[in-house]
């Protein structure tokens, strides 16, 4: 079955998410729709449906007229086994100690890592990201230096690769939250495949905006591997929620915005640690003065 995509940017997060809503209504209907923001400081976000079959251009060109957007990028896409593909594309990642790899690789575990298998059909959050590798990276080097953080939460978990690395080295049961529910759902199923039921508990919040996340704080360790916008708004929470000493890994950032995201952690009386490169991505480590 072929699938079309029509997709289109214009400034403001209202009238975006407006236009997504309008889209809904169009005849053939969309099977899904996605309203984003673009991380690059241009205040533009990019709405996009996807079609089963070729989408109504005038409907598009009217929507696109009545909410001051760009015409609409109309396009076929090619009929792929996105899962296989990924199987192919995907090899198994190191990063410290950790070691992520799908069912495919299992027997190319080694010995002396800390195992997490993130299926290919789960990809987003599988380790391959360079913001998922140095939040990793980052957890990897606090437990070298004999950091264990009691109480860990992983803020926007995504697959929860976060709170499942760090259940594997730290007691206790870390708390990994997600606005999305599917998130959630799919972060429950990696820890069953991964034998971990039980070790990280996980919850649909939208930040800290939970009362077991409030019950559970003050939190040694904190992750948060989201974007620019959601992370500077998520400073005063974050360090209201972090214990004296305690740790924060941020990522989720393109090079050019860790300045500024770390200056809004700053003024929240956090000190920043270190910031490490990887790619086009870099990845936070700050820390709460005692």
């Amino acid at each position: 079955m072929p699938t079309f995509t029509a997709l289109t940017t214009l400034p403001g997060k209202d009238k975006a998410e407006a236009l997504g809503e309008a889209m809904e209504a169009l005849s053939p209907e969309p099977y899904g729709v996605g309203v984003f923001e673009i991380e690059d400081d241009s205040g533009l976000w990019e709405v996009g449906g996807y079609f089963n079959e070729a989408p109504d251009e005038a409907g598009l060109a009217l929507l696109s007229t009545m909410y001051a957007a760009k015409p609409f990028a109309v396009s076929e896409l090619p009929e792929t086994d996105w899962v296989a593909k990924v199987k192919r594309e995907l090899a198994p990642i190191r990063a410290g100690r950790f070691y992520l790899y799908g069912s495919h690789d299992a027997d190319s575990v080694p010995e002396d890592v800390e195992p997490l298998l993130i299926e290919a059909a789960m990809a987003f959050g599988t380790g391959h990201h360079g913001t998922t590798q140095g939040c990793l990276r980052a957890l990897d080097r606090l437990a070298t230096q004999g950091v264990v953080a009691d109480k860990v939460a992983d803020i926007g978990c995504g697959t929860a690769v976060l709170a499942m690395a760090a259940a594997r080295i730290w007691p206790g049961v870390p708390l990994a939250s997600d606005i999305d529910p599917v998130a959630v759902e799919v972060a429950e199923a990696n820890l069953a495949a991964n034998g971990m039921a039980g070790r990280v508990t996980c919850l649909e919040a939208t930040g800290f905006d939970h009362p077991q996340i409030g019950a559970g704080a003050p939190y040694g360790l904190i992750f948060a591997n989201i974007l620019k916008g959601p992370l500077i708004d998520l400073a005063p929470d974050l360090a209201a929620h972090l214990a004296p000493g305690g740790h924060a890994i941020l990522s989720g950032l393109l090079n050019e915005q860790a300045d500024a995201v770390a200056s809004a952690y700053v003024a929240e009386g956090l000190e920043k640690v270190e910031a490490e490169v990887i790619g086009d991505w870099t990845t936070l480590l700050l820390k709460k003065p005692v």
